[in-house]
């Protein structure tokens, strides 16, 4: 499979709408795409899957380890890849490129990387801009798309950079609101809350099919051959250690959203998974050995969550009766006894509470003491909320962030209670195997 990463020099720099609108464009030419997104963000891959019709996967060299990225990568299957990077091309942790969509790109094999720019009121500093790009760690960087620019600022770029820069110019965006995504506290608004997401990519894949040399980027798409010890099964060693077939409950809609394919996969392979939503469904599946709730934006949907009372009160007489659980974010605070002062399961008793800024933001390493899985783990972990609890329960996690400057910070985290274990940070299954099969 050909695959080509689709980078910036920032967030909000057009990633997005035009790796969306390329999938479309490729769909349309009869060919079978899959998607990627670099780093821990869910949102994005379910845009993709909105469009390729299979859910992308994350490729994340701190959660999973870079021996990770490149099995996830290989899970994936297509005639095409197409993978969306993460914030600015460089940006990893803290002020280095770990983790970063460059990184990627080099554990990839080099894979060619497409800038996607949304210049203003500049003209050769653009080139100053590009030709630093590549220099600076010697990218792949085989051609750059101008975003949300006119055609007369477009020729006059598109004359600067191909001169200046040696890099092809594959086309351009007019600007236009009709493509634009709506955005919210977590970043943008899901992908099954866009009420005209068809309308809008449909103009978008229009647009890219007139102003874009598709054709161009297509002979720039590169195939990454593994070395041959990540030619086998990954989840060989996996499969081979559970006991049972299990039936594994996994909470899916729009309060609930928050799921790496990898973690999914991982279930998977456990036994049955039967999604169900927290929000319509009136009871949780019966005879279940394994409860996973995701993080998502139960804090949008408290009132329809709050108002499924039977749905609440059977999670919490599960959990009492010592159902295994894991609830992460989101989840955490659905199993709360309120969220902003609506009710919700009541197992673990304190509240949940929304703030106006973000109260842990990025990577970091997750403890998880001896006395929950009668073993200590580390895991590496991300987070990313806006939210706070305030718990009547002892805390299970020791958590710390190395910033940028080496000064490390930390915090206590973490809830189990009975067979239920809860927290904020999130998790990829992928590399912390140990993680999971304790739990079940």
């Amino acid at each position: 499979m050909k695959s080509i990463i689709i980078s910036s020099n920032c967030s909000g720099g057009g990633k997005t709408t035009f790796t969306l609108g390329l999938m479309k464009v490729l769909k349309n030419r009869e060919l079978e795409v899959q998607g990627y997104k670099v780093g821990p963000d869910y949102i994005d891959p379910a845009f993709h899957k909105e469009v390729t019709k299979k859910a992308s996967r994350n490729l994340d060299a701190f959660l999973t380890g870079k021996d990770g990225v490149v099995k996830s990568y290989l899970k994936g299957n297509g005639d095409v890849g197409i993978i969306e990077g993460v914030m600015g091309l460089y940006d990893g942790i803290g002020a280095g490129e770990e983790a970063s969509t460059y990184e990627v790109s080099k554990l990839l094999g080099n894979m060619p990387i497409i800038l996607v720019l949304s210049p203003k009121g500049q003209s050769a500093s653009i080139c100053a801009e590009i030709k630093g790009f590549k220099d600076y760690r010697n990218a792949n960087i085989v051609g750059v798309v101008l975003n949300s620019v006119s055609k007369k600022y477009y020729n006059l770029l598109k004359y600067s950079i191909e001169k200046n820069c040696k890099v092809k110019v594959f086309g351009y965006l007019p600007k236009t609101s009709e493509i634009m995504l709506s955005s919210r506290h977590l970043g943008l608004v899901q992908s099954m809350e866009v009420l005209n997401l068809e309308e809008k990519l449909t103009i978008c894949e229009k647009l890219i099919e007139e102003y874009v040399d598709v054709d161009s980027i297509i002979n720039e798409m590169k195939e990454f051959i593994p070395k041959l010890e990540h030619k086998e099964d990954s989840f060989a060693d996996f499969k081979r250690k559970q006991s049972k077939s299990l039936k594994i409950g996994v909470a899916s809609d729009k309060a609930f959203s928050f799921y790496y394919k990898d973690n999914l996969e991982y279930l998977e392979a456990l036994g049955e998974v039967i999604y169900f939503s927290p929000i319509k469904d009136k009871a949780l599946p019966e005879g279940l050995d394994f409860l996973y709730i995701g993080g998502g934006y139960p804090e949008v949907f408290k009132e329809e969550l709050a108002a499924n009372n039977t749905m609440k009160s059977s999670i919490k007489e599960a959990l009492e009766n010592g159902l295994k659980c894991y609830a992460e974010c989101g989840g955490l605070m659905y199993l709360t006894d309120s969220i902003d002062g609506m009710e919700m399961v009541g197992f673990f008793k304190g509240e949940s509470f929304m703030t106006n800024k973000l109260q842990n933001f990025g990577y970091c390493k997750v403890r998880i003491i001896e006395n929950c899985f009668g073993k200590e783990l580390e895991i590496n972990a991300h987070e990313f909320h806006k939210s706070r609890v305030d718990l009547m329960e002892d805390q299970v996690y020791e958590i710390e962030k190395t910033q940028y400057n080496g000064e490390i910070v930390k915090w206590q985290c973490g809830y189990f209670k009975k067979n239920t274990l809860a927290g904020y940070a999130h998790i990829n299954f992928l590399g912390n195997e140990e993680f999971i099969l304790r739990q079940i």
